[in-house]
């Protein structure tokens, strides 16, 4: 019985596998012979469409802005010499390094005895020349006196002598009276003619007297000058610089004590390209008075100063291209000579322009625009102005039209794409923006306060602004970047 049931079951199994091997068989001719009597299938492709920023480009009056760097320096500004050699003494307490002083302010004195001296022995020798010219004078008039007395008596003498003459005539004069009158009327006249050289001797002293009085005068003119040399005085307004004496240092003629700023007339000078330079012109050629605006990165907080173009350098320079130009500052708060600032000067308007991102341009000077069922088709735009990552650019039919702000390699004329945005719809930043705040480590806060107090060319009024900030449980993040990437953080 036993056997008869294993026979069964083998019996079974092996119906069992010949069926499914069958069955097999049938389902692989199957699949033979239709893939003989078919035709391949092809799967059938879709377009691929790209996503793509957009914004409408909308022409107007654009001002572009001219941007180059420059440095500031004053206007006005003097060099503080001894006009005389000797020891320096009387100092004023303002005579230091970053001293304020005022005009006509009495800064230091070289040693004024032997100058004094010598005024002196000038106003002495001026009042000898004074007495010498009264004198003189007194002498002039003596000989006038004296010339206005010979000449009387020589009338008398001639006079007497005509008497005896008539008297001869007349028979009752002698020859000897006649001859003695003569004689004497001879004798007058050459008291006369003495009298005179006497009067031409005395003006000639009184003239001598004039001019040795004019030499004394020159004198005493040249000896107070020099006094007055060793007087050391601020010629205006403003902050010394490079202050290098001390009290009671010997001093040569001509040697340089300190420099004199004035810190209130600044001015800021650039160098531009030649093409730059063009378009600062007017119509007649003359470089126009553009708006300047001056800016300082200190740490986080900008400095920034306006101003007007007012001069152009006279020559290009040796080794130098472009050209040099001047504006003068307005209210220059927080900047100081010799600070490197950034400049950006306003043009003249341009018309019927579009700013775009850099990135829609291609090299070639063409842009991406949507066109009929979204294929975007390319249109060529004339390139007017690069103002950092935006261009302003021109073309007849780019008003209203919607520009691709990111171009690939990927996209082209032809293609297909779906905006992102909405036509028309620009990108606006939030009015309320808060900007993004950081918490520091004590660590941290200590290795940013410490760089902030340690440096010097820092205004003092951004210096405590800026620790403020820092003091702050939170700080912004743009103040801590800017920080740290001037140290390497």
């Amino acid at each position: 019985m036993r056997f008869l049931r294993q026979s069964l079951t083998g019996l079974f199994l092996a119906s069992l596998t010949l069926g499914l091997l069958v069955y097999a068989a049938a389902l692989v001719g199957e699949a033979i012979q239709v893939r003989m009597a078919d035709k391949p299938h092809v799967p059938q492709n879709r377009e691929r469409v790209f996503a793509v920023n957009t914004v409408r480009a909308e022409a107007g009056a654009i001002a572009p802005g001219l941007t180059a760097f420059g440095r500031i320096q004053s206007s006005r500004s003097l060099e503080l010499r001894a006009a005389a050699t000797g020891r320096l003494i009387d100092f004023a307490p303002e005579f230091e390094e970053g001293g304020r002083v005022t005009e006509g302010q009495l800064l230091a004195r070289v040693d004024p005895a032997e100058a004094q001296a010598e005024l002196d022995r000038a106003q002495s020798d001026v009042l000898d020349g004074e007495a010498e010219t009264r004198e003189a004078a007194r002498g002039l008039d003596l000989a006038q006196d004296d010339l206005a007395s010979a000449a009387e008596q020589a009338e008398l003498y001639e006079r007497q002598f005509q008497r005896q003459v008539e008297l001869k005539r007349m028979g009752a004069g002698t020859d000897t009276a006649a001859d003695t009158a003569e004689l004497s009327a001879s004798t007058a006249r050459g008291a006369v003619l003495t009298r005179r050289k006497a009067l031409a001797e005395a003006e000639a002293r009184v003239d001598q007297a004039v001019t040795t009085l004019s030499r004394a005068e020159i004198a005493r003119s040249e000896a107070e000058r020099q006094l007055k040399d060793t007087e050391i005085r601020a010629g205006f307004n403003g902050t010394l610089s490079a202050v290098s004496v001390i009290e009671g240092r010997l001093v040569s003629a001509n040697e340089q004590l300190a420099q004199l700023i004035d810190a209130e007339a600044l001015e800021v000078v650039f160098r531009v390209s030649t093409q730059q330079y063009t378009r600062l012109l007017d119509d007649d050629g003359r470089l126009r008075q553009s708006p300047v605006t001056v800016t300082l990165d200190v740490y986080g907080t900008d400095l920034v100063a306006t101003g007007v173009l007012t001069r152009e350098g006279a020559e290009v320079g040796e080794g130098q291209t472009g050209r040099q130009l001047f504006a003068r500052l307005d209210a220059a708060r927080g900047l100081k000579p010799g600070d490197f600032v950034t400049v950006t000067i306003d043009e003249a308007p341009l018309n019927n322009v579009v700013r775009l991102p850099s990135s829609a341009l291609s090299a070639q000077g063409d842009v991406l625009v949507l066109g009929a069922e979204d294929r975007l088709e390319v249109l060529e735009v004339q390139l007017l102005r690069r103002q950092g990552d935006d261009v302003l650019v021109r073309a007849a039919a780019l008003e209203g039209r919607d520009v691709v702000v990111e171009r690939t390699p990927l996209l082209g004329a032809g293609i297909k794409v779906r905006a992102l945005s909405p036509a028309g719809a620009a990108p606006v930043p939030e009015a309320n923006a808060t900007p993004a705040m950081l918490e520091l480590s004590d660590e941290r806060r200590a290795r940013l306060i410490a760089l902030v107090e340690g440096n010097g060319r820092m205004p003092d009024e951004a210096k405590q602004r800026i620790l403020a900030q820092l003091g702050a449980p939170q700080v912004p993040a743009q103040v801590v970047e800017r920080l740290e990437a001037r140290i390497g953080g």
